[in-house]
């Protein structure tokens, strides 16, 4: 059995960007919801068979409480905004099981419904598919969750990671806290960028274990002792952004591999594509409901 972990927030979010607009007789703009669950659909055509979609509203979670400076709403466009509860509403139209976070976020709903889904022993393979770079935390060493970057085609696995980033999946939360992430809000160290993060972290793979003097480093890096310097200074910063960075793994998600089984749409499916001028899309659902009946 394998299953697919797709994070919807990121899925509206491109096709927002990436297909004309698309406004229905209503005067509503539906653009990327189409386009969207048209992606959800082609998933379920290459013969997925255990789905669930995570979404946020691009609201505060519990961490903007922690940092003021973590990314907010702000900015999202209105027209855009304004699709996030039509596209949930057809996804659970669509029959897929959709978490949609409020208190958390949507990686942190994929990176825990990854781990629940591994420690299924019916479980083959878990693919987490967002380009995120948090969720690269989430990759087991023995491949049993890996990541999908659907748009390239692109699987990577712990050496897939590894050759990526240059440091072990564990070691992504250090790394992104050092580096920063400005899509997050995480500002990083200063000085500290993705080459200097990588060799200090593959050699001491979290940050309380980086020795203060860059005397006793048993790493060469370029600028070590300014490194070094910034690090003890902003130590305390780098831990929190590593919080920040972190998935919570106990975000709500669902109770057991098999709640995640696409099974076919709801009756009220082919109501709700008409209501975004999509009516092509259903007729693609009922017939994949028919094909696996």
């Amino acid at each position: 059995m394998e299953v697919h972990l797709v994070d919807g927030t990121y899925e509206l979010f491109r096709h927002h960007f990436a297909v004309p607009s698309h406004i229905t007789g209503e005067g509503i703009e539906v653009a990327a919801t189409r386009a969207a669950l048209g992606s959800m659909v082609r998933l379920l055509e290459v013969g997925a068979t255990h789905v669930g979609v995570a979404t946020d509203h691009v609201i505060d979670s519990f961490r903007n409480r922690l940092f003021d400076g973590y990314k907010t709403g702000e900015g999202t466009p209105p027209e855009l905004f304004a699709q996030f509860a039509l596209f949930e509403a057809l996804l659970e139209a669509a029959g897929f099981r959709v978490f949609p976070m409020v208190e958390h976020e949507a990686d942190d709903a994929m990176g825990a419904a990854a781990v629940k889904a591994a420690a299924d022993e019916n479980v083959d393979r878990v693919f987490i598919c967002t380009p995120d770079k948090d969720l690269a935390q989430c990759v087991s060493a023995d491949s049993r969750i890996v990541q999908l970057d659907r748009r390239r085609e692109t699987v990577y696995d712990w050496n897939g990671v590894v050759e990526k980033f240059g440091v072990e999946p564990p070691s992504i939360p250090d790394w992104l806290a050092l580096v920063g992430d400005t899509a997050d809000g995480i500002p990083g160290l200063p000085g500290w960028g993705a080459r200097s993060s990588a060799a200090v972290l593959s050699r001491y793979s979290h940050i309380e274990y980086v020795p203060d003097s860059h005397d006793d480093w048993d790493v060469k890096v370029r600028g070590a002792e300014r490194l070094a310097a910034t690090l003890v200074e902003r130590r305390t910063d780098a831990l929190l952004y590593r919080h920040l960075a972190t998935l919570d793994l106990a975000a709500p998600v669902m109770d057991s591999v098999e709640d995640l089984l696409w099974t076919g749409p709801l009756d009220h499916l082919g109501q709700m594509c008409d209501h975004i001028d999509a009516p092509r899309v259903a007729e693609r659902i009922q017939q994949l409901a028919a094909n696996r009946s």
